[in-house]
């Protein structure tokens, strides 16, 4: 099982240079994933891979006043040489055990210096989650990435059908606070938004995690690839006046329920001339002359096709897991701890047909 992964990969439009940096990874995360995977010893594994759906859209049940300013803020490429660096995670169910389900997180880290792209692949982690091993699996890759200590009850563990995205989550922000620290003057690139409040990502933590970037002069930047924010019921990403790219859109009175606290300004963001664009999320402690400055070194240092920056979109291919891995991380299971693969008729075809699920014939 690969646990630390640095690969030399050069092609005609990337080049992967072995990274200078050493990654000080969490053991807990190797301890607890092979202790986890000897409970299953003589348990059956269901055959079941599955990509977890992402966390849904954190306003849409948010009363608001939501507002888009119409007036575009126009965006000038600044070739200044700037560390571009992105963060991303994934989690996979690739089977199910008579008490808990099989699970694989990785997560990955890229940076692009000096036209090149560098990066570094964490995992896969497997784990085998159960209701009698959920709560120190998760108290204690909380306390080791954390240094938090332990809480003991069940109400901080989140129920079984949420540890995948949980235990990828603690990953996540354990990258972004390393990558925090270790760069300087970047610009770094987050997948999803920065709200905080959630049980996956408390306030201390994304506070935290953005007093280091600013510490050392990084700028915090966050994609979503997807919003339910509207405007006059019409998404703010389709909301795109006329005018050439790269520009952003500035949102005003948009509030939150508690216990959700907002990290970042929201911004509407198209940095291509294709007609696309993303809910961008800025840090909002850093000035607004400087998050301008900002997002124009990301356009005068990485390529923004669609309007989607290359190194966060590097990040989630290097981190999205294939079914020839799959199919390994299965068979490594099967091999290394003697479990039976077994597949389980699947009840919707079975009673209901080419009715009891979308894609069936």
């Amino acid at each position: 099982m690969v646990i630390e992964q640095y690969t030399i990969t050069t092609t005609p439009k990337y080049n992967f240079p072995q990274p200078t940096t050493d990654t000080p990874l969490p053991q807990r995360f190797i301890e607890l994933s092979i202790n986890s995977l000897r409970q299953v010893r003589t348990n059956n594994l269901q055959l079941n891979p599955q990509t977890l759906p992402p966390t849904p859209d954190l306003y849409q049940d948010c009363p608001t006043q939501l507002q888009l300013k119409r007036q575009p803020l126009p965006l000038t490429p600044r070739h200044q040489e700037t560390t571009i660096a992105a963060v991303d995670t994934s989690t996979i169910k690739i089977g199910e055990t008579k008490t808990g389900t099989i699970i694989a997180i990785r997560g990955a880290t890229v940076q692009r210096k000096n036209r090149n792209y560098h990066y570094t692949r964490l995992g896969p982690f497997i784990f085998h989650v159960t209701e009698d091993n959920k709560n120190a699996v998760y108290n204690n890759l909380e306390r080791d990435c954390f240094h938090m200590p332990l809480t003991g009850g069940r109400q901080a563990t989140p129920p079984l059908m949420q540890m995948p995205t949980r235990l990828a989550s603690i990953l996540e922000r354990w990258l972004q606070m390393r990558l925090a620290r270790i760069a300087s003057d970047a610009v770094i690139l987050f997948d999803g938004c920065l709200i905080s409040g959630t049980m996956d990502t408390p306030v201390h933590r994304m506070r935290e995690i953005l007093a280091i970037a600013r510490r050392n002069n990084n700028a915090v930047l966050a994609f979503s690839k997807a919003t339910s924010l509207r405007v006059n019921g019409f998404l703010i990403t389709d909301l795109l006046p006329q005018g050439e790219a790269p520009y952003l859109l500035e949102t005003v009175g948009l509030r939150f329920k508690a216990p959700m606290v907002p990290m970042g300004d929201v911004y509407v963001a198209r940095l291509h001339k294709a007609n696309m664009a993303f809910r961008l999320d800025i840090d909002s402690e850093i000035p607004v002359r400087n998050r301008m400055e900002a997002v124009e070194k990301l356009l005068g240092n990485d390529a923004l096709q669609n309007s989607y920056p290359e190194t966060l979109r590097l990040a989630h291919i290097l981190c999205t897991f294939t079914a020839n891995e799959v199919l390994a991380m299965q068979h490594f299971a099967t091999r290394k701890y003697g479990i039976q693969i077994v597949n389980r008729p699947d009840m919707h075809r079975l009673l209901f047909g080419s009715f009891g699920r979308e894609g069936y014939a």
